[in-house]
């Protein structure tokens, strides 16, 4: 058989083993194994499993991962978060639909020192679910809110996604980070919009809370700054060239750790959960990375993504329509695939592509985390919706899909804007490239 018919009885085999519940790391890596020793021969694969997992393993720009990951799980162990959503509760829960406002808002602002979907929307889950039940809010309105705000944590940096994609892609992380701003705020706007919109149709899905005083709402806002202090002083650095992404990552949960010390809510029995919280999910993204690579090498001995990319370039459409088909290939495997898993699947066959057709590969990186936010709230995988449905276990799973819909919309809008105006990614970047 040629290289192509392999790398393709590859790549089913991968889907094959995905559907199997294999994990995602070494799914990638045994197959890649197998298909470049079938290819080049027994010792090459070996000389080459043994390179990749030590570059990968002792890689510096993988340091990152866990950098950022630890100042998220000491940032939730440090209270930071309840203090977030205490700060959007006092300014707009006595609104109709404030709570899940709130929740929205609160959401952001977590996603800027927490780079995980599932975290997200676990740590405000866990906050605003029960006030919300409190004040009879329609459970769709509810959890569909809480799963769908969760995603933001892949798009407002600090993202694992983006991480990833940057180091298998090999451009800078740090401005993938500040691409990042720009949309995850406008798709904030969206859901917030995608609230009010609910509720004006039908005010009983999200009756208002108690108001409170103004002297209150003045003092739980001081539980923001803790948050505003953080990402500015990690994403702000990162913009002004102060120091590395892995550098910012280290000042950020050093600075989370410091404030879990002073407010004396950081116990030891908390910081050591939290550090085996962190330490194990950046273990597990650092070994489906070292599996993405090593598949990479027999993707890349194939000649798919080369070939796949030259014909893609000769098709007779404008190269956004081929982006398009791109977007849409992207949305379907969603539905399958774990977004991290999406995302490493992918990018060595269709990063050459986009490439040749001469898109930008940071807007590109961006577009890619957008639609890979729809996976997690869509069926049958959407990870956000299990989640909420263990946080809520007295809530059917389709009524928290069904909830998850409008903002699915509003997703998709935002998407289109992204593609018809890739200022608004490339804006914030422009004044780094300077």
């Amino acid at each position: 058989m040629n290289p192509v018919t392999i790398g393709i009885i590859g790549i089913a085999v991968l889907l094959l083993f995905f559907l199997l519940g294999m994990p995602v790391a070494f799914s990638m890596a045994f197959v890649g194994f197998v298909g470049f020793a079938y290819l080049a021969g027994l010792f090459p694969a070996l000389s080459l499993l043994a390179q990749d997992i030590f570059g990968e393993f002792s890689s510096y720009p993988l340091s990152v991962i866990p950098m950022f990951i630890l100042m998220g799980t000491f940032a939730f162990a440090s209270g930071i978060s309840k203090r977030l959503y205490e700060t959007t509760y006092a300014w707009m829960g006595h609104r109709r639909g404030g709570l899940t406002i709130a929740t929205v808002l609160a959401c952001a602002g977590f996603a800027a020192i927490c780079g995980s979907t599932a975290a997200t929307a676990a740590t405000m889950g866990k906050i605003s679910l029960p006030e919300m039940k409190k004040y009879g809010y329609d459970d769709k309105l509810a959890t569909g809110t809480v799963a769908a705000a969760g995603t933001l944590g892949i798009l407002i940096p600090p993202s694992t996604i983006l991480i990833v994609y940057g180091i298998l892609t090999e451009e800078s992380i740090g401005k993938l980070f500040i691409a990042g701003i720009l949309p995850g705020l406008l798709l904030s706007l969206a859901f917030v919009a995608t609230v009010v919109f609910l509720c004006l149709r039908n005010p009983a899905l999200g009756p208002p809370g108690t108001r409170v005083g103004w002297k209150k709402r003045f003092t739980a806002t001081a539980g923001i700054v803790e948050a505003m202090i953080l990402f500015l002083l990690t994403i702000g650095g990162l913009f002004l060239g102060w120091f590395s992404p892995t550098q910012a990552g280290a000042i950020g949960a050093g600075g989370a750790l410091l404030i879990g010390l002073g407010r004396r809510q950081l116990t030891w029995r908390k910081f050591v959960e939290a550090a085996k919280e962190g330490l194990g999910t950046a273990c597990m993204v650092i070994f489906i990375i070292t599996g993405a690579v090593i598949f990479g090498h027999f993707l890349a001995i194939t000649t798919i993504p080369f070939r796949l990319a030259d014909a893609v370039a000769a098709l007779p459409i404008p190269p956004m329509g081929v982006m398009a088909v791109i977007i849409f290939i992207y949305f379907i495997g969603g539905f399958f695939m774990d977004s991290m898993a999406l995302v490493v699947v992918t990018i060595p066959i269709f990063f050459p592509v986009v490439m040749k057709l001469g898109f930008d590969p940071i807007w590109f990186g961006v577009i890619i985390v957008l639609v890979a936010e729809m996976g997690v709230i869509t069926p049958p995988v959407g990870v956000n919706v299990f989640v909420i449905k263990g946080i809520a276990p007295d809530i059917p799973l389709h009524i928290i899909f069904r909830g998850i819909l409008p903002f699915l919309v509003a997703l998709v809008i935002v998407t289109i804007l992204l593609v018809l105006f890739p200022q608004i990614a490339m804006f914030l970047p422009s004044f780094v490239a300077r």
